[in-house]
């Protein structure tokens, strides 16, 4: 099938640690990071006792990835790490179609500008993980763009579709969910996504030598009809591999917080209020995050576990400083983490808040503005139900005043050193800035 020629954007040299000795499958294996694999656990860590060239692809339905990409950006990191060479694949052409894998109903499609926009952003964003460049380990970046669109639809139908199971495709959990649904069920375009997926990785094996592909546990279909469609077009030997979905120990939806989805744009969720997501953790989960989204020695995250009491709260710091530095660097990490231990060293707000690391809004106080819209503007509540919930639980603050009156409202008399300060329990903060 006549495609456009693969194309390695300029070398993109980023920070990157120095590789680990060790197979990547005992590696991910040790973290409790391996979810399905096509092959015995032998044959892995024997496919992986070589260097391969892997893949994962990333969607561009936003200017910006969020800290549920970081599980699949991760396992790429670990690959470079191991001496494998990864291919980060930005879906150019698959993010107009948006992927039906774990959706319960169609995405908003987005134009082919917004599109490329997201697909630049996105490809800035995954330098900062791993090592771009020309070297055998160096990662590649491609945007599958490149070489869907220059297909005819007679071209996919001939090549792609008469080497593809109809039955197969019925048969994924990702359509049969959509298909038994109550409303319209799935349209012929995305239920086609997963035709252009597979034909991704068949065309990363024949461009790049490509032979693996990495992925959520919801890709596992789509990774398998790529195996198949591989072999078919170019009698290729392929394997793929999936890391478990995450969720939170009490069964919540990780990623998620009181304000949305936790980017990995600070112009989308500020350092300061991600680095207080990880520092918040649960408890029961600081283990398991320190051992997906860190590279600290398993030994070591075993007696970071082990605290208990007020111990436990160290190694939530650790975890929250390592993966901001990882997203947002060193020094940002620092100054996240000396700005949370000021703010919360004592119950006065105190100078220790003004610092750009605290969330912060301007906030017009020339009429009094009630406590409920404020909830919301700090985005510690979604609605007026949710913030009254918040209040009638006693742990709002306005200051070092407790919050009791559904009804209260916030005045100009409230201003400590031109701003307010809006508490919510012990952890959460924001900062009004008065005008």
């Amino acid at each position: 099938m006549p495609a456009s020629e693969p194309k390695t954007p300029a070398a993109a040299r980023s920070e990157n640690p120095s590789p680990q000795a060790g197979n990547l499958y005992d590696a991910l294996a040790a973290r409790g990071l391996i979810s399905q694999c096509t092959e015995t656990p032998e044959a892995m860590t024997g496919r992986l006792s070589s260097p391969v060239t892997c893949y994962c692809g990333f969607d561009p339905s936003a200017d910006s990835l969020h800290i549920g990409n970081l599980i699949p950006i991760m396992m790429l990191a670990r690959a470079q790490r191991c001496g494998h060479r990864p291919i980060a694949l930005v879906g150019g052409a698959t993010g107009l179609i948006g992927d039906p894998s774990g959706k319960s109903a169609a995405r908003n499609m987005l134009d082919e500008a917004a599109v490329r926009r997201n697909a630049d952003a996105v490809g800035r964003q995954l330098e900062r993980f791993i090592t771009f460049g020309d070297g055998p380990t160096d990662a590649v970046l491609v945007n599958n763009l490149d070489w869907i669109a220059p297909l005819s639809w007679i071209e996919v139908l001939r090549d792609v579709g008469s080497r593809v199971s109809v039955n197969r495709m019925v048969g994924m959990e990702s359509v049969k969910q959509r298909m038994a649904a109550d409303d319209e069920g799935i349209s012929y375009l995305e239920f086609s996504y997963m035709l252009l997926q597979a034909y991704d990785f068949a065309y990363l094996f024949k461009a790049y030598g490509c032979t693996l592909q990495l992925g959520g546990q919801d890709q596992w279909g789509n990774i398998v009809m790529g195996i198949e469609l591989g072999r078919k077009l170019h009698d290729a030997n392929l394997s793929g591999l999936t890391t478990p979905l995450l969720t939170k120990a009490d069964g919540g939806k990780f990623g998620k917080t009181e304000s949305g989805t936790v980017w990995l744009d600070a112009g989308r969720t500020p350092v300061f209020e991600f680095f207080q997501f990880w520092r918040n953790a649960d408890d029961a989960d600081v283990g398991r995050l320190l051992r997906t989204f860190t590279f600290l020695p398993i030994d070591e995250i075993e007696q970071l576990e082990a605290t208990e009491g007020a111990a436990i709260n160290e190694a939530k710091v650790t975890l929250a400083h390592a993966v901001t530095a990882l997203v947002h660097g060193e020094d940002e990490a620092d100054k996240a983490r000396d700005s949370a231990a000021k703010a919360f060293a004592s119950g006065t707000a105190g100078p220790d808040v003004t610092g750009d690391r605290i969330p912060s809004a301007s906030l017009d106080l020339t009429e009094p503005v009630t406590l409920i819209e404020l909830l919301k503007t700090a985005g510690f509540a979604s609605s007026n139900g949710e913030a009254r919930r918040l209040i009638q639980g006693g742990g709002v603050r306005v200051g070092d005043t407790k919050a009791a009156d559904i009804a209260a409202t916030v005045t100009a008399d409230d201003a400590t050193d031109g701003y307010v300060l809006l508490r919510v329990g012990k952890k959460k903060l924001f900062r009004f800035d008065v005008g």
